[in-house]
């Protein structure tokens, strides 16, 4: 094949993205840098997938419009540090060939250059033997082939094979990786997704990832990493949609540089994507809105990811151990438990400054003693508990007396009324004061949740069939319908007759972030009254949660 066009390039990303999904669980098992959080596959293939979304919605005859469209997606759907590093690959890749109809080797591999260097150009500080050394040297031999052979899928097998070396030194050349035995997480993510490109057009099915043998650990142990060797707690990513035009970005990136490190900023006139890793995430968010509205919020405890890591990895060997109660003696006055699902929303609940957690929601309900549990290890005198779910309120009253810590079961029946609770928390008043101003905020939200229909059923007058989408606000049922965009546009005119000033949308475990990008669009259209602000929770059950203020 000498040439490829826009058809060729969707055939190529569509089963890249099938590759990276394949092996993502071995390429996580890699990841020890730049901290060891085990996601890297997860991360590279959700951000890659965004650009299939965005393919796939049409068939696009010019490559140079089709590498457009998937750059576009993979940037606004990005994750993590390798997803960030793997859209600015995309978006180079594609301002190279903008203009072309089809292109062959040559043009491949002037492309590919353009997006290393847009890569280097957005990464703060630059580490060898990573996803960028890899993607170099890939160029580089790239080029060299082009001048010779045009042929573009000779271009791309010695790419491939270059990549493939590359990737193989990078032990020796980053001290972290060097320590753990294994190669980077994101080049060889890089290479699984060339590998599935290179597939698509020599009529291949792609090969599953493997370490190469003989050369490192098909896995690190993640045992040997402390917490302390997380230099900052907070994975934080965010798009900004820009309003002020006047103000430099440049500002902003040495800022967000000066508050933490694996900083990735990319500036993209009409928006800007932010990855950095910071102990403050607020502050960043902050300086943020100074330059327009945001757009996607999401943040990650790296520290948390780290220690779930640890315990999946030796759960085997400590099965049999049977842990003692837990009782932490007050170093505060007052401390909080909330029940979540979702690591998006733990996430944020830890933000807001949750001590305690307790797996649970709808369909999960935990028991007293998980509650009881989750209190006594709270280092508080005062621990107030968010149940977040009606069925759940019960069950923590019950803890009421079976501790020497004062609890304070707040009444809350959803995420959105636990989160307005927090924010309305005081250190500097009473007891009694912040639990009435809580519960007082509690009832400025109205909650809508959209989920759907597991079998046959008849409620609030709705005939429900099997598989159908459910709007709900509140605890009522407010719309079903086999459409989830029907349902969806139903809650957001339910929710702007009360002309919101704010909109959050949580959107849950499975949903696309290109899918939740369309969602909060149809809640910015409705509800022309409210700030619009989409984040990442992660929940079970439930396409998206949305609270309304």
């Amino acid at each position: 094949m000498d040439k490829i066009n826009g058809l060729d390039f969707k055939r190529m990303l569509v089963s890249g993205a099938a590759a990276i999904e394949a092996s993502r669980q071995a390429i996580n098992e890699l990841n020890v840098f730049p901290v060891p959080d085990g996601d890297t596959g997860v991360n590279m293939s959700l951000s890659i997938s965004a650009a299939v979304a965005d393919l796939q919605k049409s068939d696009i005859p010019e490559i140079g419009r089709a590498a457009e469209t998937a750059a576009g997606g993979l940037l606004r759907g990005a994750r993590g540090n390798s997803g960030v590093i793997l859209s600015l690959l995309f978006r180079g890749f594609a301002k190279a060939i903008k203009n072309y109809d089809e292109i062959g080797g040559v043009e491949f591999a002037l492309a590919l250059t353009s997006g290393v260097e847009a890569a280097y150009r957005a990464v703060m500080k630059p580490a060898e033997g990573t996803i960028l050394t890899v993607t170099r040297v890939a160029a580089a031999h790239a080029t060299e082939v082009a001048a010779t052979n045009s042929a573009v899928i000779s271009v791309i097998e010695e790419a491939l094979a270059a990549a493939e070396a590359a990737l193989v030194e990078t032990v020796n050349q980053n001290p972290v990786l060097k320590k753990a035995g294994v190669i980077d997480a994101g080049g060889k993510g890089f290479c699984v997704i060339l590998d599935g490109m290179l597939a698509a057009l020599q009529g291949r099915e792609f090969v599953a990832a493997a370490v190469t043998e003989g050369v490192t650990r098909d896995k690190a142990d993640f045992s040997e990493y402390r917490e302390e060797d997380i230099n900052f707690t907070y994975c934080t990513e965010f798009i900004i949609t820009r309003t002020n035009m006047k103000k430099d970005p440049i500002k902003l990136r040495a800022l967000l540089g000066a508050m933490g490190d694996s900083l990735v900023f990319v500036d993209d006139e009409a928006i800007i994507k932010v990855h950095v890793h910071t102990d403050n995430p607020g502050k960043a968010l902050e300086e943020a809105l100074a330059y327009g509205s945001l757009f996607t919020v999401k943040i990650e405890n790296m520290r948390e990811q780290h220690s779930e890591q640890v315990i999946k990895d030796t759960a085997s060997a400590k099965s049999s151990e049977k842990k003692a109660p837990v009782f932490a003696a007050p170093e505060k006055h007052y401390g909080f438990v909330s029940v979540c699902a979702g690591e998006g929303l733990k996430a944020m609940f830890m933000e807001l400054g949750v001590d305690g957690f307790v797996e649970g929601g709808q369909t999960m309900n935990p028991s007293t003693e998980d509650i009881l549990a989750a209190i006594n290890a709270t280092p508080a005198e005062v621990v107030f508990v968010l149940p977040n779910n009606k069925n759940i309120i019960m069950a923590a009253e019950q803890t009421i007396g079976m501790t020497e810590k004062t609890v304070v079961v707040l009444p809350s029946k959803t995420i959105p009324q636990g989160v307005s609770a927090l924010l309305a928390f005081d250190l500097s008043i009473e007891t009694s004061d912040n639990r009435e101003n809580m519960i007082s905020a509690m009832a400025n939200v109205q909650t809508g949740s959209v989920t759907y229909a597991a079998r046959e059923s008849s409620f609030d007058g709705h005939d429900i069939r099997e598989g159908d989408h459910l709007a709900l606000v509140d605890s009522g049922l407010l719309a079903t319908n086999a459409s989830l965009d029907a349902v969806l546009l139903r809650l957001a005119e339910e929710f702007n007759k009360k002309s919101p000033s704010y909109i959050t949308v949580f959107y849950g475990e499975g949903v696309q972030e290109s899918d939740a990008l369309i969602t909060a669009a149809v809640f910015e259209k409705n509800c022309p009254s409210a700030e619009v602000v989409l984040l990442y929770g992660g929940q079970p059950v439930y396409y998206y949660l949305v609270s309304a203020e």
